[in-house]
């Protein structure tokens, strides 16, 4: 053991810097002078290999064992026989209110005290854990303080990301959680319009051949209902499961009757329908596009058609189809499947009233009803 010079007994680095610290351009002049008390710290503080560091006098000069050094990381200059304030100016507001209680004779216990730090140049988060008591000197009087000192600035980091970890466990199992509560929410809507789908083509196929008067024509209408029907069911897949916007919808089911950018002018609110209102609605508006090809406003050139719908409050919802421009109308003797579909399916898909009138200047086709909720569409 290489025994330092003014404490036999001691080794380190620390003690060996005490050594060669000039002592006499301080306010504690030479080592030999220094009164016991102070003598006495110093070994206990070397002695020990718990981080501690004490300041003495009235400048409370700094002190400090070997175990304390990794927390000077960074200082350029040595903390030995620094000032307090001066040499941790950075912290100095953090531990004041300490400093004053164990000058004051109240020792001080804090754990985790976050205090911003510069280290290498660079202010950096750290935290510890502390405590401050009243060091006496030969006389009984107050003449510093005593740091017994644990630095927690890797503990609370790893702590911190532990948390975090688990906090993103968490979200991820609740993640996980809606997504299959949505897999199954996906999986009932699926078959609930697989089914309401096979009833509703097996429904056109009946009323079709019922109202045929050849097989060609039977197969011709039959086609071409399943093939509206069949976009529809693209508008609803490109869109959402359970909805989809109405004007979609409207612009699917009488495109292959536009000749002309005049001819249909569609207008409304962004409405959103489930996907058994959309299919009904969207079979509708192909009978109303179909006839009015055949023999309404669409047969001539000067005629139009003007579609529109609303909004009312209570999940309220309008719907117009009206006819201008077109040949004279005379109500028809029969009404065929696809007036009925037009009329009773979308009244009773919408909880409403729907009609077409046949009027002399043009057929027009009206719904009052209600928009289905998220809460019904599993009906």
């Amino acid at each position: 053991m290489n025994d330092t010079r003014n404490f036999p007994g001691l080794s380190g680095f620390v003690a060996r810097e005490i050594d060669e610290v000039d002592w006499s351009a301080t306010s504690l002049g030479p080592i030999e002078h220094w009164p016991a008390a102070l003598k006495t710290t110093v070994r206990l503080v070397l002695s020990s290999r718990q981080p501690m560091c004490f300041w003495w006098g009235d400048e409370l000069l700094q002190f400090h064992n070997d175990a304390y050094l990794p927390m000077l990381e960074g200082r350029a200059n040595s903390a030995l026989g620094q000032p307090f304030r001066k040499y941790w100016a950075d912290v100095w507001d953090g531990v004041e209110p300490f400093v004053s209680k164990a000058l004051a004779g109240e020792g001080t216990w804090m754990e985790d005290l976050p205090l911003q730090m510069i280290r290498n140049g660079v202010p950096v988060p750290t935290y510890w854990t502390f405590s401050y008591s009243p060091i006496y000197d030969d006389d009984g009087e107050i003449a510093g303080l005593l740091n017994v000192v644990t630095e927690k600035t890797a503990a609370i980091a790893d702590r911190q990301a532990l948390e975090q970890a688990y906090l993103e466990a968490q979200n991820h199992l609740v993640e996980q959680e809606r997504h299959e509560e949505e897999l199954k929410l996906l999986n009932r809507e699926l078959a609930h319009r697989m089914k309401n789908t096979l009833a509703m083509v097996q429904s056109i196929i009946s009323q079709s051949l019922r109202g045929a008067t050849s097989i060609p024509e039977a197969a011709a209408t039959i086609g071409a209902r399943i093939q509206t029907l069949a976009k529809a069911q693209d508008v609803l897949t490109g869109m959402s499961v359970t909805a989809a916007e109405i004007t979609a919808i409207a612009k699917t089911a009488v495109a292959p009757h536009v000749d002309g950018e005049e001819r249909i002018k569609i207008e409304g609110p962004k409405v959103y329908l489930s996907a058994q209102q959309a299919l009904g609605l969207s079979l509708a508006i192909h009978e109303l596009a179909t006839n009015a090809t055949k023999y309404g406003a669409l047969s001539a050139p000067q005629g139009r058609v003007h579609m529109t719908w609303g909004q009312l409050p209570d999940s309220g919802f309008t719907f117009d189809w009206r006819e201008s421009g077109g040949p004279y109308v005379v109500e028809p003797t029969r009404r065929g499947f696809g007036s009925r579909l037009t009329e009773r399916v979308v009244s009773d898909l919408f909880q409403g009233q729907a009609g077409i009138r046949f009027q002399p200047e043009g057929v027009s086709f009206s719904l009052v009803g209600k928009l289905q909720q998220a809460a019904d569409l599993d009906g």
